[in-house]
């Protein structure tokens, strides 16, 4: 094997060395001596050396570098040779083992021999020995994995699965170690704390039982002491007796002193004897224990079943009671005294506080009394800086001699419109007042007028008689006109203030000379007053107050451009600015007392349609609007009725009504003229007393039937709409619509003619096919009041479903489908 290495080596070296080039110094001197005889010119041989020398040192560096290769590689030759001397070797033996096992004999179970089976893994071993890897392999493979590592990698979905899984593995993992970390802290830190409490507890537990039994023993000692000489031997008495019939008690329970004959049932006894012997009472327990049984108490909510659970409660506050005062010290005794006295101060602040504004002075009412107070008497009001309003006449800042005249009247109390609608108008501010038919709107707009006038020099108003009235007060219809005045002259007649009416059905040349007398209130319908104003009857040179009453019913009426037409008439210099100055009381009442005060306009409705709206934003400055009760819907007090009945029907059903027995008056309302005399004259023939209201009437025979239903010579009043709006006769006990009303605000004013100031009223209506306009709101009506019922027959009509003008969508099941 040496002689091989050697050989290999001398071949490796003699093949490597007839392949390497000459070395730099071996070809300068073979080159040299050819290139000095072929060169005869000497002139740049110093140049050339200089050359030749940095061309030998380069040659030298990279011989070195070969020669370095040259030996790496050898070396690399040599171990090569010796691994494949070495294969050989070890196949050769290979060989031999074999042949050497198939000429040992064989062990008879088929097993190796352990030694041959030893020393073939012995030789398995050193075979599967790996040769190492040289250092330029190492590097080259480093590089590699380098390269690998730099590139990026595309994982897979499967790859990128399973990384999350893994990732949150070790985060739960590490979270579930640390949350095992904290549990043990835990654990070891209330271990110490249990075994230190423990210790603790023990000793204080110890000591206080101590000092509980001293403290029970010193208080029998006390007792024993407390009790006197006599009260201790009666006690004793007492024990000795109590032991005594124990005593007895056993000996005859137990030794049988005392033998009861058995009683034999004789054949005519009762079956079953309930009677009770008293000798058989086992409710006296002569033992100490069950005599006095100590009472169970409950902490907490606890109660005993089957005993009365109030009277439990006040045997437990008892007994802590008790309990308490025992334990607490004189100081601590104080000291719940003095918290208890406050308390009980607090308590009493806050109910006095707490009072019903009907209770409190007008100074100590605050923001919540008043909420109250409007909440009571349904009033909402909005518009700038509002006064609070009047609880009681005696409160109001006017003048004695008007509250005198209220007290004469009866005015007892304020409405909810007055009461909100006089401070307001005493302001001189502009007033919108929504409010139910029969709520006292025409004295809610009169006071303040009135207390103006009244503040005026009386001087003056002799000297300016034609310069016209003071206030203007419009009405839609003659009937409601008359009955403002009526109500301004029993005001106004004992203060000297002059009312004159101009209505028409009256001559105006009457009219006219009252006007040239002089008044300070002048109460008119739209049309008559134009007529007047046009013919220079009247002027209004100082008219600074003016009403609007039942505005939207004179917007119904078409008395729209005829209002228009009267405020133009009115003086412009004293309108209020547009400004927010318009809501401010110093502004407006800085000229009151004059007759040049800025001009107040008061609109009065049951309604609030568009066109008053409109209206109101033309011609008022700034308007604080009040709301009593709901907006153009009848009052909860007025029961409605209604019958479904056809044209012929109609005239039977009334007297059916009638003959019921009704408490007159009653009004009876139709849509036509004719219609009202002829059911007048059908009724008069039947018995009944009644007149008839419209507008083809003249004024006196209007007149006249008003009076006769108020004088009580009436029992019946037919009319159209004409009486719908604002006529007030007293104690209507019934509204009958004959013919429903064409719209549902008509239908609101008719049957306010009932129900007026606080009492009770019935509505009936009779309505037929022809009235299916009117259906939907109807229905709603009647089941938004709370004293009303809805007829079925109303409530599933197809009308009543849906407003009209509305396009229903019919559903799938109604519709009809037709097939050819």
């Amino acid at each position: 094997m040496c002689i091989i290495l050697i050989i290999n080596d001398i071949d490796s070296d003699t093949s490597g060395r007839g392949h390497t080039k000459m070395s730099p110094g071996t070809r300068s001197r073979s080159r040299s001596p050819l290139k000095m005889e072929s060169k005869k010119e000497s002139e740049d041989s110093k140049k050339k050396d200089s050359r030749r020398e940095r061309s030998r040192s380069k040659e030298r560096n990279s011989n070195k570098t070969k020669s370095r290769h040259r030996s790496k590689s050898r070396e690399r030759k040599r171990s090569r040779s010796k691994e494949r001397k070495r294969n050989r070797s070890t196949s050769k033996e290979r060989e031999r083992s074999k042949r050497k096992r198939s000429r040992s004999p064989k062990l008879k179970d088929g097993k190796k021999d352990p030694a041959e089976e030893a020393e073939e893994f012995n030789k398995d071993k050193r075979t599967e020995k790996k040769v190492p890897l040289s250092l330029e392999e190492l590097l080259t493979k480093k590089k590699a994995e380098e390269a690998a590592l730099s590139k990026p990698k595309f994982l897979t979905k499967e790859e990128r699965i399973a990384e999350a899984l893994r990732k949150r593995q070790e985060a739960a993992d590490e979270a579930r170690r640390k949350m095992e970390e904290e549990r043990n802290k835990q654990l070891e830190f209330l271990k110490t704390a249990k075994e230190f409490s423990d210790d603790r507890d023990r000793g204080e537990r110890d000591m206080y039982r101590e000092r509980e039994r001293r403290d029970r023993q010193m208080r029998r000692e006390k007792e024993r002491e407390d009790v006197p000489g006599e009260d201790k031997s009666k006690v004793k008495e007492v024990k000795e007796k109590d032991k005594d019939k124990e005593s007895e008690a056993i000996r005859e329970r137990y030794l049988g002193i005392i033998k009861k004959r058995k009683r034999i049932r004789r054949l005519n006894d009762r079956k079953f004897v309930f009677d009770w012997d008293a000798g058989d009472d086992t409710s006296n327990d002569y033992n100490q224990l069950y005599k006095e049984k100590h009472q169970v108490q409950f902490f907490g909510r606890g109660n005993i079943a089957g005993i009365d659970i109030k009277a439990q409660k006040k045997d437990q506050s008892k007994f802590y009671g008790d309990l308490m005062e025992k334990r607490r010290t004189e100081a601590e005794k104080d000291q719940e005294k003095k918290r208890l006295k406050g308390v009980a101060s607090r308590e009493a602040k806050q109910r006095w506080d707490d009072r019903h504004w009907s209770e409190k002075p007008l100074e100590d009412m605050v923001e919540r009394d008043w909420r109250i107070f409007k909440e009571d008497f349904n009033i909402s009001c909005k518009g700038g800086r509002i006064p609070n309003p009047i609880r009681f006449w005696k409160e109001a800042d006017l003048p004695k001699e008007l509250l005198d005249i209220i007290d004469e009247i009866g005015y007892k109390e304020p409405t909810p419109i007055q009461r909100q609608a006089i401070p307001i108008g005493l302001q001189n501010r502009d007033i919108i007042g929504v409010a139910e038919t029969g709520s006292g709107k025409t004295a809610a707009f009169l006071i303040p007028l009135l207390k103006w006038i009244m503040g005026l020099p009386k001087i003056e108003r002799m000297e300016d008689a034609d310069q016209g009235p003071y206030a203007i007060i419009l009405a839609p219809t003659r009937e409601l006109a008359q009955q403002i005045e009526e109500e301004s002259i029993k005001f106004g007649k004992n203060l000297g203030i002059r009312t004159v009416s101009i209505i028409g059905g009256i001559s105006r040349e009457e009219q006219g000379f009252k006007l040239r007398q002089g008044c300070e209130i002048v109460i008119a319908t739209p049309g008559r007053l134009i007529d007047v104003l046009e013919n220079r009857y009247l002027v209004l040179n100082q008219c600074t107050y003016v009403v609007m009453d039942e505005a939207d019913r004179m917007i119904d009426m078409g008395f729209e451009p005829e209002v228009r037409k009267i405020l133009e008439y009115l003086p412009v210099t004293n309108e209020k600015p547009d400004t927010e100055e318009a809501e401010d009381d110093a502004f407006t009442l800085k000229n009151f007392n004059t007759k040049k005060k800025y001009r107040q306009t008061v609109m009065f409705t049951a309604t609030m349609p568009p066109t008053i709206e409109r209206l109101a934003r033309t011609f008022l400055r700034r308007p604080t609007v009040v709301y009593i009760g709901n907006i153009g819907k009848p009052v909860d007090r007025v029961e409605q009725i209604v019958y479904m009945v056809s044209e012929n029907e109609k005239r039977k059903k009334l007297l059916d009504v009638l003959n019921k027995g009704i408490d007159p008056p009653i009004i009876i309302f139709v849509n036509q003229k004719k219609g009202a005399d002829v059911l007048a004259k059908s009724l008069e023939k039947m018995g009944h007393n009644a007149c008839t209201l419209h507008g083809g009437k003249g004024q006196e025979q209007r007149e006249f039937a008003l009076a006769s239903l108020k004088g009580g010579s009436k029992e019946i009043l037919v009319a159209t709409d004409v009486a719908g709006r604002g006529i007030d006769i007293k104690d209507v006990s019934m509204v009958i619509n004959y013919d429903m009303a064409r719209n549902i605000e008509d239908y609101t004013h008719r049957i306010g003619r009932t129900g007026r100031a606080g009492k009770a009223g019935v509505a009936i209506t009779f309505i037929t096919k022809d009235d299916s306009a009117t259906f939907y709101d109807l229905k709603q009506v009647l089941l938004q009041s709370s004293a009303s019922s809805c007829p079925p027959e109303l409530a599933n009509h197809p009308e009543a479903q849906h407003k009209p003008g509305t396009v229903v969508q019919k559903k799938r099941k109604d519709e009809k489908v037709y097939i050819n």
